[in-house]
């Protein structure tokens, strides 16, 4: 299904990101949160909020296994994207599902924080600052988005390929979307303390990506996918 040939644009996707991981890891606690400041996603109602974060948060990586685990999945379900439609128009494929993974994830932001931006005057001068400084500081950072429009898009055009589970089981593709979105879904709904993963994030990448795909399929007449 993959082999072991990396497409070009997957293959530069990946070293930039593990080069810019390397920085963060390498320059030191204080660079790698001036970096996470200037380019991680933050809330709309975050003083660091910048429009440029809406792209720039996909190449930045909270550790190892964050940029590892991320970029195995670019290679496995990105590969044959590439393959099918040639690196410009996947490029522009990952770059609108990260787009879209960040847009729905500050959606859900939006609807979490605004509440207690309206309710500040209920509290301490001393809580409000703190509530503040909290929401100043939350950043999202990770390709995990645009790889999850990846996986949405290879379970729409090759749902009967087989992924080899841990190399012993196979499972088609369809399943192990269906099944991976299904427990992103209920762990966005269903959010239990300390869990620090964009689960809005995954789903939103996910979603643009099959509309895409689907957007694709029925305008491009000399393609039937």
């Amino acid at each position: 299904m993959y082999g072991f040939r990396i497409p070009p644009v997957i293959k530069n996707l990946i070293i930039i990101n593990i080069l810019i991981y390397l920085a963060q890891y390498t320059m030191g606690a204080a660079w790698d949160a001036r970096l996470t400041e200037l380019f991680g996603l933050h809330d709309v109602h975050s003083q660091y909020f910048r429009i440029h974060q809406l792209i720039t948060y996909a190449f930045l990586h909270g550790n190892w296994p964050h940029v590892l685990y991320n970029m195995l999945f670019l290679w496995l379900f990105g590969s044959s994207l590439e393959n099918h439609w040639g690196a410009k128009r996947f490029l522009t494929f990952y770059v609108v599902s990260a787009i879209g993974a960040a847009v729905v994830h500050l959606f859900a932001l939006y609807m979490e924080t605004n509440s207690i931006m309206h309710s500040l005057y209920q509290y301490s001068p001393e809580d409000q600052q703190e509530l503040v400084a909290r929401i100043n500081l939350m950043s999202t950072v990770g390709a995990s988005g645009a790889v999850f429009g990846c996986m949405a898009a290879m379970g729409w055009l090759f749902p009967n390929q087989y992924l080899m589970i841990y190399g012993l089981f196979p499972l088609k593709v369809k399943w192990f979307v269906l099944i991976y979105a299904a427990g992103e879904l209920f762990s966005g709904i269903h959010t239990t303390a300390g869990d620090n993963v964009a689960h809005w994030a995954h789903l939103g990448g996910g979603l643009v990506g099959l509309l895409l795909v689907i957007y694709w399929n029925k305008t491009d007449r000399r393609n039937f996918y």
